[in-house]
């Protein structure tokens, strides 16, 4: 990693960059891509922002940038200009960064990222040559193509992916570290509305650590929503747990600490892709327990306490998914908890059976880990009390429920079940909580349903 001051050329074409304003989002990166060699021109209509920069003076107040920001400024990679027209005329790429606030309602306001759009269309209308509007400021999925593109088009006269390029190109950059998350990305992520215009996004960026992907927009728009909604779920995580240890006397980092050392399934990708409802033996069970001890000791654990109400939230939308359909016969494949075991207790696969039941439906289920005559103890109990006519409801015979459904419910992604879903005609439907294989395939064939994607 270089010093601060100090020039870090990339490997790949030194590239013209017009960086579209000078807040904290715009400056850092308007600096830290002229560190990397590009030619780069700030735009505000401010004019104590652009004369600071001129003076090679940063706006912001942050750890290295000061210093860069003279640097870049004294080699001439880093100019500035109020004239829209002519710095989108000198470079390749026009990168924006205005800012999008709240509405009063709480959704994103698009008044500055539609404003900067009409700006640079029109510049776009009298320019020759390949040109890319990357959009760096956060907004929330389908406003680029929904809003922004449309504002490009009608101000250009142009249309995207065809005239000129369009990509979403979200920063993860900390307040207080920025450059050096800049210079470190955890990743980097383009939303792409053509491969030319990705490539050469992407390019800005050439010789950084971290994985890259090249995506559609929307997909891009999103991620930044996914990982702040993470780090927000995680602070109030830790707090609330804070709080019950606190109460009971305990040292809460001592519990975090043995919390964190799990990179396994703790730390980890484990638990974190979209699918059906949790079950099992232990966790609605051990989530019960924790906000009843939270209860009797009169602490308010929000997050904690709603685990299970946003579970059952996702047992619901399976049951809305069967129902919006208007057809009355199901196929179920896979009634345990954990695809692989004959563990029914908590299973969200055999609540959902019972709900469809109850609901009138007609129904015969598939799962070669559970037979009656295998089950013993608690998981007999458990399917007796449940789902007592679960004897005429179950079956060894996957030919017979392909034959009985109309609309097939996968719960497993056994070979067996992958097959036969894989022969089931077009003119049924297949509600996937599993996520089977090749599911992006899938999703553009007709009589196919994913539960979140």
């Amino acid at each position: 990693m270089t010093r601060a001051g100090e020039l870090t050329p990339h490997s790949g074409d030194v590239l013209a960059v017009s960086v579209f304003w000078l807040g904290y989002v715009g400056c850092v990166s308007a600096a830290c891509l002229a560190s990397r060699g590009h030619s780069v021109i700030g735009v505000d209509v401010n004019p104590q922002k652009t004369e600071f920069l001129r003076q090679g003076k940063a706006p912001v107040v942050e750890e290295r940038i000061g210093e860069l920001t003279a640097e870049v400024v004294a080699s001439g990679h880093l100019t500035v200009s109020d004239d829209a027209a002519k710095a989108v005329h000198a470079t390749d790429i026009s990168i924006v960064c205005v800012g999008t606030p709240s509405a009063p309602g709480g959704g994103l306001s698009t008044a500055y990222l539609e404003s900067a759009s009409e700006e640079i269309g029109a510049a776009l209308a009298t320019k020759d040559g390949w040109h890319v509007v990357c959009f760096r400021s956060t907004m929330v999925p389908g406003t680029c193509e929904g809003i922004l593109v449309p504002a490009l088009e009608k101000a250009s006269g142009k249309k995207a992916g065809i005239d000129f390029g369009v990509c979403v190109n979200p920063e993860f950059l900390r307040e207080g570290s920025s450059v050096f998350d800049f210079e470190n990305p955890p990743k980097t992520v383009v939303g792409e509305s053509d491969e030319r215009s990705g490539a050469l996004v992407m390019d800005l960026y050439e010789g950084l650590g971290g994985p890259r992907f090249r995506v559609p927009i929307a997909v891009a728009e999103m991620t930044k929503y996914a990982d702040n909604s993470f780090h927000a779920l995680k602070v109030a995580f830790g707090n609330e747990i804070g709080a019950v240890c606190q109460k009971l006397g305990l040292d809460s980092h001592a519990v975090m600490d043995i919390f964190l050392a799990d990179t396994k399934l703790n730390i980890s990708p484990a638990y974190l892709k979209p699918g059906f409802a949790f079950g099992g033996s232990c966790l609605p069970k051990d989530v019960r327990a924790l906000t009843h001890t939270a209860r009797q000791n009169d602490i308010d654990i929000p997050v904690l306490a709603n685990l299970l109400a946003s579970n059952e939230t996702q047992l619901k939308r399976a049951v809305d998914m069967v129902t919006n359909l208007g057809r009355r016969k199901v196929g179920i494949f896979g009634l345990s908890f954990k695809s692989g075991t004959d563990d029914l207790r908590e299973s969200p696969m055999v609540e959902l059976a019972e709900r469809l039941i109850g609901k009138g439906y007609d129904v015969l289920i598939y799962d070669a880990n559970v037979a009656l005559s295998r089950l013993m103890g608690a998981n007999r109990e458990y399917i007796e009390d449940r789902v007592p006519h679960i004897g005429q409801l179950l079956t060894g015979d996957i030919a017979a429920v392909v034959e009985h459904g109309e609309v097939f419910i996968a719960g497993t992604k056994e070979a067996n079940v992958v097959e036969s879903i894989d022969n089931i005609g077009p003119d049924k439907t297949v509600i996937d909580v599993v996520r089977l294989p090749d599911a992006e395939k899938r999703r553009l064939q007709p009589g196919y349903l994913g539960i979140g994607w």
